[in-house]
């Protein structure tokens, strides 16, 4: 069973720090940290997200265009452009290189305050550190898959914080329900989301991207917003808009 406690452990960790680091500090700077704690959250995106690792900076980059552009051709991931799951997921990877090389100019106002840490990436952010993460992965399920059907989950493993990010981009742009009327098809996933981290209600985040909470009816339920609150309440984070 430490394949599946594995899996379900790296899915949830995974969906939180893109949450919470990617996209609801870098790209919407709902929140305040101090330098220290952005490194440290750096540093645990890349061991959590492993080789799905994403820069933080041009996820942003992408997400604000995203935002600015929803649903149309210059949308950097939306299934109007790309109805199908997987090559929409490729796509997104395919414009994410494009960004991070900076083969695409991108405004100065969509680049202002986001978290940058070069020498991080540099180091980090290469086809070393992720073939390094595929082989330890492979490797853990090699030695702890108990059944045959365990090794459906590497491939999720291996393209995580990708796929995740796919699921939301692609499925609530297409199913769901809606709470506002909006210019876009922007869709809440599912009534109560249970392993999405908040992520699910993107009808209600596109209506009103400046909140924090994602959650905006009595039954919605947004992990990610309470994990934020008691960061606050510790000190490790402070609200910015709330």
């Amino acid at each position: 069973m430490i394949i599946p406690i594995f899996f379900v452990a790296h899915w949830y960790a995974s969906f939180f720090l893109q949450s919470f680091f990617h996209h609801r500090y870098a790209a919407h700077n709902h929140l305040v940290m101090s330098p220290l704690s952005e490194k440290f959250f750096f540093i645990s995106c890349f061991l959590v997200h492993g080789s799905s690792y994403m820069s933080p900076y041009v996820y942003a980059i992408m997400h604000r265009l995203h935002h600015l552009n929803t649903d149309t051709q210059d949308d950097p991931h939306s299934p109007q452009n790309e109805p199908k799951f997987f090559n929409l997921m490729l796509l997104t990877r395919n414009n994410y290189q494009k960004y991070f090389k900076s083969k695409i100019p991108v405004d100065e106002n969509i680049k202002k305050h986001l978290p940058r840490w070069d020498n991080f990436e540099k180091l980090v952010h290469n086809w070393i550190a992720r073939t390094c993460w595929v082989v330890v992965y492979v490797a853990m399920y090699s030695y702890f898959a108990s059944s045959w059907w365990m090794y459906l989950l590497l491939p999720v493993t291996i393209t995580m914080c990708a796929f995740q990010g796919n699921i939301v981009n692609w499925w609530a742009h297409k199913f769901g329900y809606e709470n506002y009327h909006l210019k876009n098809k922007a869709k809440n996933i599912c009534f109560i989301d249970l392993f999405f981290m908040g992520e699910a209600y993107h009808n209600n985040h596109h209506k009103y991207p400046g909140k924090i909470k994602n959650a905006h009816r009595w039954f919605e339920t947004d992990f990610t917003y309470h994990i934020i609150n008691l960061m606050h309440k510790m000190h490790i984070v402070k609200w910015k808009n709330h």
